[in-house]
């Protein structure tokens, strides 16, 4: 029988949980401000704002934790890396939403609709997966799942770039286009970084 050596406390496992969630709030909104008109762009930005400081309160009260913490579940290392990939995410959404407000972008490419939606289901998996980190059981498809669905979007993010320079916009356009999408594809990055963390702290723990 293995003994168990670690603390069976739940907070951590809670403050991961909260902030999973918090990132599918997030892309709620990103995916309102996409389809809104001009109009009502920045009260969905202010949201996206909200989104971004709740998700640095959660990765304070989970390093604020850590601090306190003289046994961890997992690795403290392991803890601070996830609590700030999981940040990240939320930083790059926002980052986007933000560019578009203040570059007062008419409409975005078609395509972002489809960076969107990766975005969404790859939130949706990254919540469902956090209260798993209490067993570290049924995670393997989770980690497959976010890679696989990170490629996807480097496809998309590509064939964005291959509209931006096919030579339709003009370079003003072109260039302020990329900041967004970039920022888009830089939230993918992290989703995939996420996960890796999760790989590793499974594969330790296992």
């Amino acid at each position: 029988m293995r003994l168990r050596l670690k603390p069976r406390d739940t907070r951590f496992f809670e403050l991961f949980a909260v902030a999973g969630t918090n990132i599918v709030s997030a892309v709620t909104v990103l995916r309102e401000f996409v389809s809104a008109p001009a109009q009502a762009r920045e009260e969905l930005a202010r949201r996206m704002h909200e989104a971004e400081h709740a998700g640095d309160e959660a990765t304070h009260a989970i390093v604020e934790q850590l601090d306190r913490s003289f046994i961890t579940p997992f690795d403290r290392e392991d803890i601070y890396r996830l609590a700030v990939r999981l940040d990240d995410v939320i930083d790059f959404m926002d980052a986007a939403v933000d560019l578009a407000a203040l570059y007062n972008v008419d409409a975005l490419p078609e395509g972002v609709g489809a960076q969107v939606d990766l975005l969404d289901r790859m939130a949706k998996l990254t919540a469902e997966a956090m209260p798993r980190l209490a067993t570290l059981r049924e995670l393997t498809e989770y980690w497959i799942t976010i890679n696989e669905l990170e490629n996807e979007a480097d496809t998309v993010y590509r064939r964005l770039l291959s509209y931006l320079f096919g030579g339709e916009l003009d370079p003003l356009t072109v260039m302020k286009l990329k900041e967004i999408i970039d920022q888009l594809e830089s939230a993918a990055d992290a989703f995939e970084h996420v996960a890796d963390v999760v790989h590793s702290i499974a594969v330790k723990e296992s």
